[in-house]
């Protein structure tokens, strides 16, 4: 039997021809070589699936709709002890696997780290990833209301499955919500060395202040109210 491993890196996608080859770029100079890929595609139109399948991925064809769901089954297919969530949109550094394993230990149920725009930007928007994507999930983490993005999201693989993953009934603040329950399993680190580039077409697209606003109020909406927005285009 081929022998799992350490790491299983599910990305969900839906027509990201122009921008999934920045994922595998930056998965080809990975310190830690020990990793499968599996890609979630929602039927794209484009040439997705072929751009994956020529970079040694696989590919899982789920016609149902909702990132949640899309994470879900790439992790149920997942072979690695720990599963590593990414956006078709987003490039990881060389670190970012090697960082996750060597920084999660068995106490560890969930981790993340820096998301950084992935294309040149307004100093505006920079300022705003990095509040977002370093200083304010930073701070959830150490206030003990954790809320890790899914952009960049590492699980322990058994924690994930104890707690049945992603709330596929929600349109938005699924990464949040899971981030909510698994921290009773356990610790969760916010890793610097688990760095990963995002593209920014949708914070130019929001605007920033509509960008922090968005995130901010679905956190404070989540824990006082229990509830989400539900408003969100379709992306997977």
């Amino acid at each position: 039997m081929k022998k799992s491993p350490q790491i299983s890196v599910v990305i969900p996608a839906l027509n990201e021809e122009r921008y999934i080859g920045h994922v595998f770029e930056g998965l080809s100079r990975q310190i830690l070589k020990d990793f499968e890929v599996i890609v979630v595609d929602g039927d794209s139109k484009d040439k997705t699936r072929e751009i994956a399948r020529k970079n040694g991925a696989r590919v899982i064809i789920e016609m149902r709709k909702g990132i949640g769901l899309a994470r879900n089954t790439g992790a149920k297919a997942s072979r690695g002890k720990i599963v590593v969530f990414i956006d078709a949109d987003t490039k990881p550094s060389p670190t970012l696997l090697d960082a996750y394993w060597t920084g999660m230990g068995d106490d560890v149920v969930a981790a993340t780290g820096p998301i950084l725009p992935l294309e040149d930007s307004k100093r505006t928007i920079s300022l705003g990833y990095r509040f977002v994507g370093t200083l304010f999930v930073r701070l959830t983490i150490n206030i003990g209301r954790p809320a890790l993005v899914g952009s960049n999201f590492a699980v322990q693989k058994k924690a994930f499955d104890k707690v049945h993953g992603f709330n596929k009934d929600l349109m938005t603040y699924e990464d949040w919500d899971l981030s909510a329950r698994i921290k009773k399993l356990g610790r969760i680190l916010y890793i610097d060395d688990a760095l990963v580039y995002t593209s920014v077409r949708r914070v130019q697209q929001w605007g920033i202040v509509g960008y922090v606003l968005f995130y901010t109020s679905n956190f404070l909406k989540y824990h006082i109210f229990k509830k989400t927005h539900m408003k969100y285009e379709q992306i997977r």
